[in-house]
């Protein structure tokens, strides 16, 4: 999965997980959406491919919601994570 795959797809992930990519964050970003484990470090899979802790479902869900709601007009895709990427490396 892509992180792009993972944003479009934001409303069928489930709420209790985490997302995971590569840096750089950008569309392309290989990309694991896991729960995160109890213990708080990174599920094996997105240690085993060396990604970084993104965002969790639900904080990305209510941002959008919160900041497409402010527009009047609904932004594409490539929009949402362009300003999804921009709120996980300066305000998460």
């Amino acid at each position: 999965m892509t992180l792009f795959e993972a944003v479009r797809d934001l409303d069928f992930l489930d709420e209790g997980s985490t997302i995971y990519a590569s840096e750089p964050w950008m569309a392309s970003s290989q990309t694991v959406v896991s729960p995160e484990p109890e213990t708080g470090a990174l599920p094996a899979d997105a240690q085993k491919l060396r990604l970084k802790y993104f965002l969790e479902v639900f904080v990305a869900r209510e941002f959008l919601e919160g900041w497409v709601g402010s527009l009047g007009s609904q932004p594409t895709p490539q929009e949402k994570l362009a300003r999804l990427i921009k709120y996980a490396k300066t305000d998460a």
